[in-house]
């Protein structure tokens, strides 16, 4: 009867019986021990520890009875031992073994500056940053990342148009053209809403005055023409102070009283604004405004059939042309956006016929085209890491070292068939910026898709004792994990020293959204590896350069950094003396190389049974239950022990 009693129950029955965490603990989605009357997690942090009482529940006359003949059962049984408990990594319940910390059945939710609270998805690399930050129990309110910061004063920036006033004075020609070049060199290659000879005619016609309010595709040029400046003001000032947001924002609000109401009819040069001020939006941190405006301009876009090959003999080909490279750049920023707040894709590629861009045959060899073919192709790289590891499905380890083989093997047949004009190359003297944005979203692609096993690795480590963290992290994995895992790093290593040297050539973007996400990415990497492994020097080094860069954004006025680079900072102190930490290798060379190794695809495919850790592949992408038995403060203790770190 015993036995019976302490078995899995049905379903139906443990989710009506299933204990409910506090207030706090759930309202920051984090774990609850829920101790009564107070858990460890409010405990450990003093906090206040409230749980909701008096809530009611219908349950069946039978499964009452039920419960009250299994509870006399119990009280009639012998005692049962309770097995000890141990903080080894290899030592965990059956429920346990599903788990991935990353993702949950609960939402992601971030506050935003107004107080309300807003969704962000498993692939988001703050919600990586939190899950992070909670296992290695920070729980200082200076470094939350539940809250998003205001980067812009909200009453500057006009929601409605009641009245066209006050027109934002144009710059001179010569210094319109300059932002504009600004702008092109870091998104007019990838994204391609404005040609320069758009831009030329659209200039001189602002320069004749403002339009006709009721002339719908007139303003949207106006507005598109305000945009790049807004773009080429951001992408070309350093320091920004003393202003309504950051450089370009006087630009931006001017540019929303142009824009048409939604229910006006679409076009292409429509799709294309609403595309650039949703970006613009991306950069202010208004993520979920981005994310409508965005996804309206590619509602918009599909309406208006782009994402198809429309046989109208009233286009040329340079017209078909131009609306295929309108499609894709649309469809790039929208897989960009929903990938990086963890939102559902938009739309499918299998619902996609069109052509991918391609150069015209008046346009030289390599040219804006053929950077945004190569962006694209990842983009739909992207998407695929969306559906095949992020996606809430049941997944199994086979299933799921097939999906990680196939979006490497694509990511590797992309790399062989880069032109090498595209290819970033720190000897040359004149680096594009378009290699920089290219190769950071192809390393992108890599850390999204290892991330969550790198992190299931680490959270497994930081459940052990202080020695088995001084232990190499490599012991009892498999080859294929351990090529996955070095891959992950190796992304994030050559994205910090590609940033670092672009910065040294005034080619990164204080305030620009991409700039910072990719930086946060790769520093988030780096900080776990070096807290949770035996770190080498060149990973030591590259996490210092990381943060480097965080800080100069922040430094600079970006407050949206500031925030997590001062909680990567706060976790960089857990390792007090690198020296004494790190494997004797050689110092990281001054100039990035480009060294990526990719994992042999046919030999993770040629596995045999029991050569590969299906289980911990399984762990580490499944989607979970979020009641994972996280011990915080035993986790922080141990990686203070082990770095010798006082309490925090």
């Amino acid at each position: 009867m015993a036995a019976n009693i302490t078995g899995t129950s049905p379903t139906s029955d443990n989710n009506l019986i299933r204990p409910v965490a506090c207030k706090r603990c759930r309202g920051r989605r984090t774990y609850c021990s829920k101790e009564q009357p107070v858990c460890a997690s409010c405990r450990e942090g003093r906090h206040e520890c409230v749980y909701e009482s008096g809530r009611k529940i219908a349950v069946s006359e039978s499964y009452l009875r039920d419960l009250e003949a299994k509870l006399r059962a119990y009280e009639a049984s012998p005692p049962i031992p309770t097995p000890q408990s141990s903080s080894c990594i290899g030592k965990r319940t059956d429920s346990d073994l599903d788990v991935n910390p990353l993702m949950d059945n609960f939402a992601n939710l971030v506050m935003s500056p107004s107080g309300k609270h807003h969704y962000l998805g498993s692939s988001s690399s703050t919600v990586l940053g939190r899950r992070f930050n909670d296992i290695v129990g920070i729980t200082s309110p200076g470094f939350d990342l539940d809250r998003e910061y205001s980067t812009y004063n909200h009453s500057a920036l006009r929601l409605r148009r009641l009245s066209i006033v006050d027109n934002v004075q144009l710059p001179p020609a010569a210094f319109a053209k300059r932002l504009y070049m600004a702008q092109h060199s870091y998104i007019g290659t990838i994204f391609a809403f404005c040609t320069p000879e758009m831009f030329e005619e659209q200039l001189q016609q602002a320069y004749r005055g403002p339009p006709d309010v009721g002339d719908r595709e007139a303003c949207l040029a106006y507005c598109q023409t305000l945009l790049v400046l807004a773009f080429g003001q951001l992408y070309s000032v350093n320091q920004w102070s003393g202003f309504d947001g950051p450089p370009g924002f006087d630009y931006f609000t001017q540019a929303l009283q142009y824009l048409p109401d939604m229910y006006e009819e679409g076009s292409v040069l429509f799709v294309g604004v609403l595309a650039l001020i949703g970006y613009f939006m991306q950069n202010l941190s208004r993520r979920d405004a981005a994310f409508l405006y965005v996804g309206t301009a590619l509602r918009m876009a599909i309406s208006l059939a782009l994402h198809q090959e429309v046989p109208d003999p009233r286009l040329d080909e340079a017209s078909k042309e131009q609306r295929r490279r309108i499609w894709w750049s649309v469809y790039s920023l929208d897989r960009i956006l929903c990938v990086k707040s963890g939102n559902p894709l938009t739309i499918d590629d299998q619902d996609i016929a069109v052509k991918l861009p391609n150069r015209l045959s008046n346009e030289p060899e390599y040219c804006p085209a053929v950077c945004l073919r190569h962006y694209t192709q990842l983009s739909r790289i992207l998407g695929r890491i969306m559906k095949t590891i992020y996606r809430k499905t049941p997944k199994s380890g086979s299933t799921l070292i097939a999906s990680v083989s196939e979006i490497m093997t694509s990511l590797s047949t992309w790399h062989r068939d880069l032109p090498d004009q595209l290819r970033f190359d720190p000897a040359k003297l004149n680096v594009s910026r378009e290699s920089v944005s290219t190769f950071l979203h192809y390393h992108q692609c890599i850390n999204l898709t290892a991330r969550p096993l790198l992190f299931h690795v680490v959270e497994k480590r930081l459940q052990g004792t202080a020695d088995d963290l001084g232990k190499d992290w490599k012991d009892g994995l498999s080859p294929t994990t351990i090529a996955v895992i070095d891959m992950c790093v190796s992304a994030a290593k050559d994205s910090v020293t590609m940033m670092t040297f672009a910065a040294q050539k005034d080619l990164v973007a204080t305030y620009g959204y991409m700039d910072g996400e990719h930086a946060f990415s790769a520093a988030i990497v780096l900080v776990m590896i070096c807290v949770a492994f035996p770190a080498t020097r060149s990973e030591i080094t590259a996490m210092d350069q990381a943060l480097e860069l965080l800080r100069g954004m922040a430094d600079r006025g970006n407050t949206h950094i500031a925030a997590r680079c001062q909680l990567l900072s706060h976790l960089r102190s857990m390792i007090s003396h690198p020296s004494t930490t790190i494997a004797s290798t050689p110092p990281a060379a001054a100039i990035p190389q480009q060294n990526t190794t990719f994992v042999d695809v046919d030999q993770m495919l040629s596995y045999e049974a029991g050569d590969v850790d299906f289980g911990l592949w399984e762990e580490g992408y499944t989607n979970p239950d979020l009641d994972i038995d996280f011990d915080l403060t035993q986790w922080t203790q141990a990686a203070q022990n082990t770095y010798g770190v006082g309490p925090m």
